[in-house]
């Protein structure tokens, strides 16, 4: 099995920038990271590509989140988002984003945990 499928394992990073076209020449000169632009609904989405292997994404920041700083995140492969979610808020945390469904990705959903962190959790549904 996939590493990045199993509970618990960080599968997925993610840029939410203000200037995607800038993030991606300073990353792709520092790191030598390469992009895939995929277009998807209302925008673009870079894949970060690394030896050829997806390793995370850069998107610009969504209309709902406005006046955010640019950030990174990540997310974590969870057996079951929805069920991960409710024993998120039964220890003290708190649900950001609800689950949701991404076509050829999975369901995901954005959580923030008692101190004030947030996290995205995935229940991937490609690559099993």
């Amino acid at each position: 099995m996939d590493e990045k499928l199993k509970h618990g394992a960080i599968s997925w990073s993610e840029l939410l920038t203000t200037d995607t076209a800038a993030a991606k020449a300073y990353y792709g000169k520092l790191f030598g990271w390469a992009f895939e632009d995929v277009p998807m609904e209302k925008m673009t989405y870079s894949v970060v590509k690394v030896n050829g292997e997806d390793v995370g994404g850069i998107m610009p920041i969504p209309p709902a989140a406005a006046g955010m700083p640019s950030s990174w995140g990540l997310y974590v492969t969870v057996d079951d988002v929805d069920k991960t979610a409710e024993t998120a808020v039964a220890l003290g945390g708190e649900v950001c984003m609800p689950p949701w469904d991404v076509p050829g990705v999975g369901r995901m959903c954005v959580l923030k945990d008692p101190q004030g962190a947030y996290i995205s959790i995935v229940t991937l549904s490609c690559g099993k």
